[in-house]
């Protein structure tokens, strides 16, 4: 194991599918679950606007890394405010807030194949938005006191919501790699029933996925939002949510699928985009370790494209499935 900053997993972001069966049941007809926000407010108004357009009030769940650009004092204040007013659960930058040594870094537990200069920069972000943090000592408080994992039911499925994997804050078992590797299969269909869910929900990774996770004869799925305030697809600007409905969404999804009633999509975050990158180089200009590292996905997005995110246990992405009580399907928007 690498224990080097920006690439350890600390003991205490460990917490097993057992600690997410043992999490209280909260009911929810329409969850929107909001991973990666990384400080955009812009995202924020969008993810915001789009609830406002739901026939039934939305559940909103902020499932970590809600923080990250956000390093001037009056964005870190309105964001984290305008965020703890919902449902929110730790993420891996949250959790390297609260004043301890910062062994971990910037806490991502980055795998071996992200190059050691991204890892410098993103604990120097990280540094830098952490001094920021310690200006609002009660925000801050409110942050440390954030759960790691919560349960919800949405109509008759049960949803782990993490921000990381079914076993770790920072883990990676649910990257879209990762979840396209053979080897693992057996494992993932196991975690379902530990857990006492059919769906995880969760982001850390940077980049979406969606996978259908067949167990007996009851469909189950992983699905990752990437990030909802960065794009995740070659050519866009848009952000991603994920929603979990017992109706369908107010507008076309990117991509999705249903397991029963229940309906499971990636939603597009259509902020405004110019407003954004304007912004984001006032507190972040060329030359600045957030610009060396993002702003080029910021402005075309990422080397990634919506097939990409869609497979089935065993099958390559792209393939869009369809099996008892469950189908899957990707739209081009």
């Amino acid at each position: 194991m690498n224990d080097a900053p920006g690439r350890s997993c600390p003991l205490r972001y460990r917490y097993g599918p057992a600690a997410i069966a043992a999490a209280p049941l909260r009911q929810a007809q329409t969850l929107y679950v909001i991973g990666g926000l990384y400080g955009n407010r812009f995202a924020l108004d969008a993810i915001e606007a789009l609830a406002a357009c739901e026939a039934s009030p939305a559940t909103l769940c902020f499932n970590g890394d809600f923080n990250w650009f956000d390093v001037e004092d009056q964005d870190f204040a309105d964001l984290n405010r305008r965020v703890l007013a919902h449902d929110a659960l730790l993420g891996n930058v949250e959790a390297e807030l609260d004043g301890q040594a910062g062994e971990a870094g910037c806490g991502c537990a980055y795998p071996d194949h992200v190059p050691d200069e991204v890892v410098t920069r993103s604990n120097r972000i990280h540094a830098r938005l952490k001094q920021t943090a310690a200006a609002h000592p009660a925000l801050r408080a409110r942050i440390a006191a954030l759960p790691m994992v919560a349960r919800y039911q949405v109509g008759d499925l049960a949803i782990g919501v993490v921000h990381g994997d079914a076993h770790s804050l920072s883990g990676w078992d649910f990257d879209v790699q990762a979840l396209q590797e053979p080897s693992r299969q057996s494992l993932l269909a196991d975690l379902f029933d530990q857990a006492g869910v059919s769906v995880f929900a969760c982001t850390h990774t940077c980049l979406p996925a969606l996978q259908q996770v067949p167990a007996g004869q009851t469909p189950r799925c992983i699905i990752n939002n990437g990030s909802a305030g960065m794009p995740n697809f070659r050519g866009s600007t848009q952000g991603l949510i994920t929603r979990i409905a017992t109706t369908p969404p107010p507008r076309p999804a990117r991509y999705g699928m249903r397991i029963g009633q229940v309906h499971i999509d990636a939603m597009a975050v259509d902020f405004d985009a110019q407003a954004w990158q304007q912004h984001f180089l006032r507190a972040w200009p060329p030359g600045s370790d957030a610009y060396e590292s993002y702003f080029e996905r910021i402005c075309q997005g990422p080397d990634f494209l919506p097939d990409q995110a869609l497979s089935r246990s065993g099958q390559p992405s792209g393939n869009q499935t369809r099996s008892a009580g469950s189908s899957m399907s990707c739209n081009s928007l």
